[in-house]
């Protein structure tokens, strides 16, 4: 009696394996709720919601099919992720969500290649993420009187992560005052973000040259299961 229930209990853990395996080995994409609807993606995982570090991967939908065209290491915010809806700004957390990529921008110049919609930073360039701004979560020049010099980025000031970078329309097209601003995927500086998803330097080059506007490519950041997985959005 007792060797044939050991027998089924392996059986029923053979069928369970081998009936979870093809979901569980399933492209990123095609186990996300939403991609955007166009046919290039980037992804965003981090392991859970106090994670600093994570993996970005960028796809192609091809006949059908969604196809890894390259992976790097990712960081994320200083203090984790968290529900894009419910973020709150100047809390160091990267917003999990699904988001359109505006346009790209950099203190240097495009990489050849790159396709993308482009801006140049320069001296007169900012972000400005005052609450109390007209142009809250948005590119300013100059830098306008009713947004202060301390509730703005001068993109300039940050030569190595905004070298090159992509919006992340977080919060972008009706900005909600106090949800947060200036959310980019850029190139790593020194250590975690104060929000943003960041990679190498090279690899930011080759998403910026793999990026097809005509594609409608998204990002989708969350983290490996739970309410914030990326398989939510």
């Amino acid at each position: 009696m007792r060797t044939s229930l050991v027998t089924g209990s392996v059986l029923l853990a053979l069928v369970g394996s081998s009936a979870a395996g093809p979901a569980d080995t399933a492209p990123l994409p095609e186990r996300l709720a939403d991609t955007g609807g166009g046919s290039q993606l980037i992804t965003a995982e981090a392991p859970g919601t106090g994670s600093t570090t994570g993996t970005v991967s960028w796809w192609d939908l091809q006949s059908g099919k969604w196809v890894r065209a390259g992976s790097a290491p990712a960081r994320f915010g200083a203090k984790g992720l968290t529900e894009g809806d419910k973020r709150v700004q100047g809390t160091n957390t990267t917003p999990t969500g699904l988001y359109d990529l505006p346009y790209a921008f950099g203190v240097e110049a495009a990489p050849a290649g790159t396709r993308y919609p482009y801006r140049r930073a320069g001296d007169r360039s900012w972000w400005c993420q005052d609450d109390a701004a007209r142009a809250y979560n948005r590119w300013v020049e100059p830098l306008p009187a009713d947004c202060g010099a301390d509730e703005a980025e001068h993109l300039v000031a940050y030569p190595e992560q905004y070298a090159r970078a992509l919006v992340i329309g977080f919060n972008y097209d009706r900005p909600v005052r106090g949800r947060g601003a200036g959310i980019f995927l850029h190139v790593n500086g020194s250590g975690a973000t104060a929000g943003c998803v960041s990679v190498p330097a090279p690899s930011m080059d080759r998403i910026l040259a793999w990026a097809d506007p005509d594609r409608r490519p998204h990002i989708a950041i969350g983290t490996h299961s739970g309410t914030t997985a990326i398989t939510r959005y």
